[in-house]
């Protein structure tokens, strides 16, 4: 796994150059946000079960009929396959937000995630927006916590939800 240094040294190597300022800049601007990025791990290490039911729950609220006898959570099994699932693109999440670089989302989320899910018929609609309601409680409660520079944090969900989108499956 990259993370946003070690690619950033990498492209530089490659060239042949030194750091302009823009590679200098960008390596400020990385350990600048590292606080917020370790304080949104912690959290979601240390509640990573709350997160997870957290959007569900919303999930639920938005379109219910998920729930009902034919919808995609419906029977024990399928709940807690959407759940694992939830759970699985919140510890990937994590991995990016403090690695800065988004390549492990494509490389062991989003490559042949959306083929796998058409095969299954997991709607991706769904998923994309559990994905978004991940950040979202992670975003409030570092708020709540008084960490209000929250863009950073949504950005690996956003990842994972433009990467699942533009496949796009709408709400199948």
């Amino acid at each position: 796994m990259r993370d946003a240094i070690t690619g950033l040294i990498g492209r530089y190597d490659q060239l042949g150059r030194y750091f302009d300022r823009s590679a200098i800049d960008r390596i400020d601007a990385y350990y600048g946000q590292a606080e917020l990025r370790l304080a949104a791990v912690e959290l979601i290490n240390r509640e990573a079960a709350v997160i997870v039911r957290e959007a569900a729950q919303r999930l639920w609220l938005e379109d219910p009929e998920l729930l009902l006898p034919g919808g995609n959570a419906y029977t024990t099994r399928r709940l807690s396959a959407c759940l694992r699932d939830m759970d699985y693109f919140l510890r990937y999440a994590s991995y990016a937000l403090v690695a800065d670089d988004f390549t492990i989302l494509d490389e062991r989320v989003l490559n042949g995630l959306d083929d796998t899910y058409k095969s299954l018929g997991v709607p991706t609609g769904p998923t994309v927006r559990s994905i978004a309601l991940l950040g979202e409680v992670i975003a409030e409660m570092l708020a709540d916590a008084g960490l209000v520079d929250t863009g950073l944090v949504r950005a690996p969900f956003e990842h994972l939800c433009r990467g699942l989108s533009s496949s796009n499956v709408r709400a199948r």
